[in-house]
């Protein structure tokens, strides 16, 4: 197995070390290793410059995970191709668990992320009769033929791109599997590192809701979106975006009784909602008819060529 792994870092220098470490003492060298960096002011740039045992370097000016994921995707040559965050060091067993599962006949890997609760088991859906495995996007591997077929992941998105992603590959009936060996772990704490993904949840997901700093509009953008997308304005999308928004709402209602929000946070958290929804629901809607084969993808990879600012290639 030819094996291409593309780490996304944005301001994460330490952990990103770590993470590289890690990568080239348990993967064979053959392995092909990407950072996708930026846009970063740590000097995260200087660091991967200065190693000789990464293949190459890819800085990017957006501030989106699923535009440094195609970034990478499109200078990848290896017939298995893995998405990690930079702020992840794989285990020992991380290759092998691939390496295993492919073999096996699987098209989407993933396993667990330790510090995330909500990622420690597979975890699935059924979204208009149709079962989804999500799989963490920022621990994660794909045969390239079922990456080639979704032309990646969907750039509109700024977060929760992964659970596009694993909408349409149910849709084109590929397999997600759950391997426990194929796990990583944050080695260094910081206080200011910040991740391409880590600090962005969706919905779906079901965040505690106690952080006052949670994106909503975005996070429901994004849930809108990609329901309409994938599944067109039948009622279970209404009623699966409200239903969540409604139970938001009531959470938000809990904690303005212990004082821990402000009715006007709560009311322009609420608007933000309101006003992302019908954006997302509108722009999903335009995207299903953009494309309207089986990828539902109108802003993949092959869109467009202008992601990098900089590439660094020492293959």
């Amino acid at each position: 197995m030819k094996l291409s792994v593309v780490v996304s870092t944005l301001n994460d220098r330490e952990r990103l070390v770590s993470c590289l470490d890690a990568l080239v003492e348990r993967t064979p060298t053959e392995t092909e290793h990407i950072v996708v960096n930026g846009p970063s002011s740590d000097g995260t740039t200087g660091v991967v410059r200065d190693r000789d045992d990464i293949d190459v370097l890819v800085e990017i000016s957006e501030r989106n995970p699923n535009v440094s994921r195609n970034a990478g995707l499109e200078l990848a040559t290896g017939e298995v191709v893995a998405f990690l965050d930079g702020e992840y060091a794989i285990d020992h067993s991380w290759y092998s668990a691939i390496d295993e599962s492919m073999a096996e006949g699987t098209d989407v890997v993933t396993g667990p992320v330790t510090g995330r609760p909500i990622h420690a088991s597979q975890s699935s859906d059924s979204v208009a009769g149709q079962t989804i495995t999500h799989f963490h996007g920022d621990n994660v591997a794909f045969d390239r033929a079922v990456l080639d077929a979704m032309d990646g992941f969907d750039e509109y998105l700024t977060q929760a791109g992964e659970r596009d992603c694993a909408h349409r590959a149910a849709s084109l009936d590929f397999e997600v599997s759950w391997n426990a060996a194929m796990a990583v772990r944050c080695e260094i704490e910081t206080a200011g590192g910040a991740s391409i993904d880590s600090r962005r949840s969706s919905p779906e997901l079901r965040p505690d809701g106690g952080r006052a700093d949670h994106d909503w509009g975005a996070a429901y953008r994004s849930l809108s979106y990609r329901l309409a997308k994938n599944y067109g304005l039948r009622p279970s999308v209404f009623a699966r975006t409200a239903g969540s928004a409604l139970r938001e709402g009531a959470a938000g209602v809990s904690r303005l009784a212990a004082g821990e929000a402000t009715p006007t946070g709560w009311f322009a958290d609420g608007t933000d909602v309101v006003t992302n929804v019908t954006h997302g629901l509108w722009d999903g809607v335009r995207a299903r008819f953009s494309d309207r084969s089986p990828r539902r993808n109108p802003n993949g990879l092959s869109q467009r060529h202008d992601r990098a600012v900089q590439v660094y290639d020492w293959r």
